[in-house]
């Protein structure tokens, strides 16, 4: 068992049907289970107007983090406004949907299939459009699922790095959703998740994983369970990562 890196531009875009509620600008599919992943991982782009109309998946939750712009979710009856460094669980069963209602500004959104190796494998299915009163209901907040801000929360240290945890076993996810700041120069030292495969998101900044493979903005690395690694910020500004572990809600019960 290797660790695979995979920069998103590398990525053919899938070609989903709209009929099927995806009115995605671009939607990609860096890590699935032809990569040996339990949890299958997508990158997309929302332009203006576009929109993932609602839609559930029967047997598999979804984890989302909102990089960038600005949009409205649904989830059931409720709504909400996301934004950059909003990041959300959908439990699996529950109707949900993405637009972007801006006129000038893209939302980039990477997201998580938890224990399923496709997207059909999540129990896709289309519930309808999102209609103009769907989008106009009031906007006081999900009443399903997990939905939090980093800049809410609390760091800790892990190495030398801060780590924040907006989903995980203290919010009731099975599943763990991590956010990792690495200063200039600092490392992760060698770790393994004998409990757990991770999923590493560069967000911003120069790192190598392993010694050996670079990782930058956009690259993704799957490292299967019990597979140690390390990361290190080779360049000269702060990294900053996502983590998620499969079949772990939190560092300690993934050793």
């Amino acid at each position: 068992m290797t660790i695979t890196v995979i920069h998103t531009q590398d990525v053919a875009p899938e070609r989903m049907e709209e009929r099927d509620g995806w009115a995605i600008s671009e939607f990609r599919l860096p890590i699935t289970g032809e990569t040996g992943s339990a949890t299958t991982v997508f990158h997309s782009i929302f332009r203006p107007g576009s929109t993932h109309a609602k839609h559930l998946h029967d047997v598999s939750d979804e984890i989302a983090v909102y990089l960038s712009g600005k949009g409205v979710v649904g989830q059931g009856d409720s709504r909400a406004e996301v934004s950059g460094g909003h990041c959300r669980l959908m439990p699996k069963g529950s109707e949900h949907f993405f637009y972007n209602e801006t006129e000038d500004e893209d939302a980039r959104v990477i997201g998580f299939y938890m224990d399923a190796p496709s997207v059909a494998g999540t129990g896709y299915k289309f519930c309808g459009t999102a209609t103009p009163d769907d989008i106009a209901q009031s906007r006081d907040g999900l009443n399903d699922g997990i939905l939090v801000h980093l800049q809410d929360l609390g760091a800790l240290s892990w190495n030398e790095a801060e780590v924040r945890t907006p989903i995980g076993s203290h919010n009731g996810s099975p599943n763990a959703l991590l956010h990792i700041t690495l200063p200039p120069g600092k490392s992760v030292e060698a770790c393994q998740f004998s409990n757990a495969e991770a999923i590493y998101y560069v967000e911003a900044g120069e790192g190598k994983i392993t010694a050996d493979q670079e990782i930058h903005p956009d690259s993704f690395a799957f490292v299967p369970k019990g597979v140690e690694h390390d990361i290190q910020n080779i360049g000269g500004s702060v990294m900053e990562m996502f983590l998620v572990l499969t079949g772990a809600g939190s560092l300690e019960e993934a050793d």
